[in-house]
């Protein structure tokens, strides 16, 4: 297969913990061309979508005694070459969060690649109608009590309501801008005005789930199934979880009650073409659907002796013969 990845600059990513590289490792294994580009490399023309892209060669990242060990350096980019998305069998599009103008408009011009001949992963206008923290707002079954507003008046009044409660941005990732909001709160006036600057832009509150001083546990789902799980804990200076603010991973199970949770979702993420998706739980509750560039594949391959971006290519690989064969009967 020829695989293209959108990815931020490939210097900036992290082959020891960086989802993305894990993947284009095992493609690379497989035995599949690997490509990569970023999102301001796109355009349009003749009304389809190409990329300036340039051949990945990745030196595979061994574990050795429980720490991933990277060469330096750890990768070799071809020259660089304008081609059409559609002679490739799959884009990965895997650029952070937050999603603004120039991401959404990278969407838009994914939109021209014809997915009956190229996988998308994820789909672009999946991508664009799923906010990671709205989007999880529609299973109400899952997620704790949960406002999203703008208005500081409704939002004091969970807030007081609740008690303890977690404010959020809704464009953010790796935890940035996430605050433990009281009631009481003497910073109560300046954390709203901040964080919806000025009651222009809206945020989430939920109410605080002291589970969370047991972890906030990432679940990878592959086409809605379930693959993998780690459990993020914080490193005691911060409230928050995320690896990116400190904390630490633990080897962990998936629940029945996770179980259930990722059923819950599983039709609506196929129906949205959300392919390889990270959600985030915390004592049963679904917090978050992280569909951008979910990470974690590195830590939990360390933490179980898995190889999950090995099971996510041989998915694309089947995936794209049984499109194949049902093309070749028709």
């Amino acid at each position: 297969m020829k695989l293209t990845f959108i990815i931020d600059s490939i210097h900036q990513l992290d082959p020891c913990h960086d989802t993305s590289v894990a993947l284009m490792e095992a493609a690379q294994i497989l035995g599949h061309e690997v490509w990569v580009t970023q999102a301001n490399l796109l355009s349009v023309m003749e009304g389809k979508a190409w990329a300036i892209l340039q051949r990945v060669e990745i030196v595979p990242v061994p574990l050795v005694e429980g720490r991933w060990i990277a060469a330096n350096p750890w990768y070799k980019l071809s020259d660089k070459c304008l081609t059409s998305l559609e002679t490739m069998d799959a884009v990965f599009m895997r650029t952070d969060p937050p999603v603004n103008d120039s991401y959404l408009y990278a969407t838009y011009i994914l939109d021209y690649v014809d997915q009956n001949k190229t996988l998308m992963i994820n789909s672009p206008s999946g991508i664009r109608g799923a906010n990671e923290k709205m989007y999880a707002l529609q299973f109400t079954n899952a997620i704790p009590e949960t406002i999203v507003s703008a208005d500081k008046q409704f939002i004091r009044q969970f807030v007081e309501a609740k008690g303890a409660t977690i404010l959020k941005p809704l464009g953010n990732k790796a935890g940035e801008g996430i605050l433990f909001l009281q009631s009481g709160d003497r910073n109560f006036n300046s954390i709203v005005e901040l964080s919806t600057y000025q009651g222009r832009v809206p945020v989430m509150v939920q109410t605080y789930l002291p589970q969370a001083k047991e972890g906030d546990k990432r679940i990878i789902l592959l086409n809605g199934e379930p693959i993998g799980a780690l459990n993020r804990l914080s490193s005691g200076s911060d409230f928050r979880n995320n690896m990116a603010t400190g904390g630490t991973v633990a080897q962990t199970e998936i629940t029945p009650r996770e179980q259930e949770i990722c059923t819950q979702l599983a039709a609506k993420l196929r129906q949205d073409g959300l392919i390889f998706v990270g959600i985030d739980i915390i004592g049963g509750y679904l917090t978050e659907v992280n569909v951008t560039s979910p990470t974690g594949i590195r830590e939990i391959d360390r933490l179980d002796s898995t190889q999950l971006g090995h099971q996510v290519m041989q998915w694309v690989e089947q995936t794209l013969q049984l499109s194949r064969l049902y093309k070749g009967k028709n």
